[in-house]
């Protein structure tokens, strides 16, 4: 089982992943890690605390002359502003937050919670879905995502040019939409406000068959549902239509199923093809074939410039909410984030899926089923 915990604060010494389950085998591109690190501290609206680090991955344990041996790996990223036993006690929590609920439940000080739920920690995540990107980039799956909408300024893909995504401010796969989106930020900014938006990730090349539908929690949809609702400051997640779905009736919601008798032997999809694919390339829990559509409604933070009603915890009187250094808005860099979980999700799918011992199984084990499948296919009329 592909599967990780992660440790550390926002301002303690460094952020720690260990990832078990991580096939023997694969080269361990360290280059490509840091480069989604990179682009997680990137995106217009951005604050001060990403001038401050930069986010290099150490791997420290579970690789030899940099291929994996199949051991636990340990992820590292050092932080460079580590100042946790220098900072104050907040007066007053911020609404929006986990301050008030987490130092009830847990019977500490606000800083206790705010350090550990802040999302700084997404930056490991980052680098735990970066890591299990390099199986699946072995097997000819990919996974992108990008900004569709960003403080009410919608932005749907021209196109899906990497390119065109990188080049963007906002990380949008819309130029015509970026001048709008950053005049946004700045007028939030001016305002002492934030601004949320919604992100988008497809992953393609995925086969049929990962996920199920015999237990609810093997579902595919409802574990990336699960894992991307886990990101901070995310509200809401979508397959396919998502919510579109209830509006429209059922003709124009379900898939068609046609069939090219001219597929190339190779196909993951075995020559099966769909019109639409409203269903986001999952149906009943499992991977269909087409490409898999994650949708995520991420919230404008709640740590704002020109501070909301609180509480002081002290003297329960009214206050200010206390202020922490914090973004205008981190909607292109929830879209890093989106895309390296899912990434994550799809590579732990795939290894319960097939042999995931080994890069060698995970590839002999992903040809030998392709091909039972043909033969199954191919003689279907004479199956009972």
């Amino acid at each position: 089982m592909l599967r990780y915990l992660t440790a550390g604060e926002s301002h303690g010494t460094a952020l720690t992943a260990i990832v078990e389950g991580f096939p023997a085998g694969v080269t361990l591109d360290k280059s490509f890690i840091d480069r989604e690190l990179e682009r997680r501290q990137g995106g217009y609206g951005r604050g001060k605390r990403q001038k401050l680090e930069t986010d290099r991955v150490f791997i420290e344990s579970g690789t030899f002359r940099g291929v994996s041996t199949g051991a636990p790996i340990t992820l590292r990223l050092i932080n460079n502003d580590a100042k946790l036993e220098r900072l104050s006690e907040p007066a007053a929590p911020r609404g929006g937050h986990v301050d008030l609920a987490g130092s009830i439940s847990y019977q500490t000080g606000i800083r206790q919670v705010l350090e550990r739920a802040s999302a700084r920690e997404t930056a490991v995540r980052v680098a735990a879905g970066a890591l299990a990107r390099l199986v699946l980039r072995e097997v000819g799956i990919t996974v992108f995502g990008y900004v569709a909408e960003l403080g009410g300024v919608p932005a749907p893909p021209l196109g899906f040019d990497l390119a065109v995504r990188d080049a963007s401010p906002v990380y949008t796969l819309n130029p015509e939409a970026d001048a709008a989106i950053v005049a946004a930020i700045d007028a939030a900014r001016e305002a002492g406000d934030t601004l949320g938006g919604l992100v988008e990730t497809i992953v393609t090349g995925c086969p049929i068959g990962l996920g199920s539908h015999v237990q609810p929690d093997r579902r595919l949809d409802a574990r990336l549902a699960c894992a991307v609702m886990g990101i901070q400051a995310i509200k809401a997640v979508e397959i396919g239509l998502g919510i579109e779905a209830a509006k429209r009736p059922g003709s124009k919601v379900m898939d068609p199923i046609r069939y090219d008798p001219d597929h190339d032997e190779a196909d993951r999809r075995y020559g099966f093809r769909r019109p639409s694919n409203n269903a986001g390339g999952i149906e009943g829990g499992t991977s269909n074939g087409e490409p898999i559509v994650v949708r995520a409604s991420k919230k404008p933070i709640s740590t704002l410039a020109k501070r909301g009603p609180s509480v002081n915890m002290a003297t329960k009187g009214e206050s200010p909410a206390s202020y922490e250094r914090s973004d205008v808005c981190a909607v292109p860099a929830a879209s890093v984030i989106v895309e390296n979980v899912v990434g994550f999700e799809i590579a732990a799918a795939l290894l319960e899926r097939y042999d995931g011992s080994s890069l060698d199984s995970l590839k002999a084990t992903m040809a030998a089923v392709h091909a039972l499948n043909r033969e199954k296919l191919d003689h279907w009329s004479e199956r009972p």
